[in-house]
């Protein structure tokens, strides 16, 4: 089967892990390339190919302000990953769920060790 083209959705663009970087610093607010530049280490053609898959899938958004192009995070173009996430959510908290009760039983098992009955001691031990 083909792979997708990387500016087919935004899962392929996220994909890539420098382009999670820039969602991440954009998350925080607007920056321009040059703040990108600087705060993840690549070079600005690199940056600007990145935002051009980003905007590509309308994950990023960028208008001009003066002689600066600012970016911005366009969140209702991550809904279709948040969709998808969420429904793993409830399979996620019914596990933890159940380590939960397992934790809490090891705990109360640990507790009732500590009290002076702890069985892994053999007789010996008393005669020490």
């Amino acid at each position: 089967m083909a792979r997708a083209a990387t500016t087919a959705d935004v899962f392929n663009a996220v994909a890539e892990p420098r382009r999670r970087e820039i969602l991440d610093v954009l998350a925080e607010g607007e920056r321009p390339v040059n703040d990108l530049v600087r705060l993840l280490g690549l070079g600005q053609p690199q940056v600007s190919k990145h935002l051009r898959v980003l905007r590509e899938v309308g994950a990023v958004e960028v208008r001009d302000e003066g002689r600066q192009r600012l970016y911005r995070l366009n969140g209702r173009a991550l809904k279709p990953i948040h969709d998808w996430v969420r429904r793993y959510e409830r399979s996620w908290e019914e596990r933890f769920a159940s380590l939960d009760a397992v934790l809490e039983e090891m705990g109360s098992t640990e507790e009732e060790d500590h009290d002076g009955h702890d069985d892994r001691h053999g007789e010996g031990d008393a005669a020490r």
